[in-house]
């Protein structure tokens, strides 16, 4: 069975099951790649399957009616894209769009729900993520009604970095005022702030943390309360950094 080759512990969640439950899943996981820019659902879709992210991050944005877009949560290693398959709905409320590529382990509606079903540690793992996922949704929201342009940079990169294996972020400033919901003018503003000041250097579409303890220190406090909900519901999943 191919599903028998798959290093299930590229995800923190996978990694934390114990051995009896991995053996009864491994065979229905099948590897995928995500490509940067891809839409791994739609908003209001049906969801077939879900996606344990393994490599890279997953963006999940909410769409207005005129197209205008606003990321609301991001998706790594740590987590899950499709909760609302064992949430009790069958589609999305929100789209899906690769942030930064890598692949992830995707399971099929049916398998997920049987085995959440049971009860056992994969359903206590995903509540608890799912809690964490509202944490940052919520904390997203405040950020974005009361603090500086500056201040949400800051947060999105940290929040990415904490997902990459590297220092490097690659995104646009076009496509970073999207995920903010801002104008591209104030991302300009802000990173060349950020680049005066010797934290990151922007080029072409690649920013390089150049001084993260900086960068923390000017941060919001949303940043730290998506942080500790995950390592407060989560901190079973070992001593591993988000994005290792």
């Amino acid at each position: 069975m191919p599903g028998l080759s798959l290093n299930l512990r590229q995800n923190h969640i996978l990694a934390a099951l114990p051995p009896a439950e991995v053996k009864n899943l491994i065979a229905h996981f099948e590897q995928v790649p995500m490509e940067l820019g891809q839409v791994v659902y739609e908003s209001e879709t049906q969801l077939h399957h879900v996606h344990f992210v393994a490599q890279g991050i997953v963006s999940l944005l909410y769409v207005m009616r005129d197209g205008a877009s606003a990321e609301i949560a991001v998706v790594g290693n740590e987590g899950v894209v499709g909760i609302g398959l064992f949430m009790g709905s069958a589609s999305a409320p929100s789209r899906a769009v690769v942030q930064s590529s890598g692949h992830a382990f995707r399971l099929s509606a049916a398998i997920l729900k049987q085995e959440f079903a049971r009860g056992l540690e994969l359903q206590h793992l995903l509540l608890r993520y799912t809690q964490t996922l509202i944490t940052q949704m919520a904390q997203t929201a405040v950020c974005n009604r009361h603090h500086s342009v500056e201040q949400q940079l800051c947060r999105w990169l940290l929040l990415s970095l904490d997902r990459l294996p590297s220092n490097v972020v690659t995104m646009t400033q076009e496509l970073i005022a999207n995920m903010l919901g801002v104008r591209r003018q104030g991302v300009t503003n802000a990173a060349g702030k950020l680049q005066d000041e010797g934290l990151i250097r922007y080029n072409r579409g690649r920013i390089v943390v150049t001084n993260r303890p900086g960068l923390e220190s000017k941060v919001c406090e949303c940043y730290v309360v998506v942080r500790k909900d995950f390592d407060r519901l989560l901190g079973n999943l070992g001593d591993r950094q988000l994005g290792a």
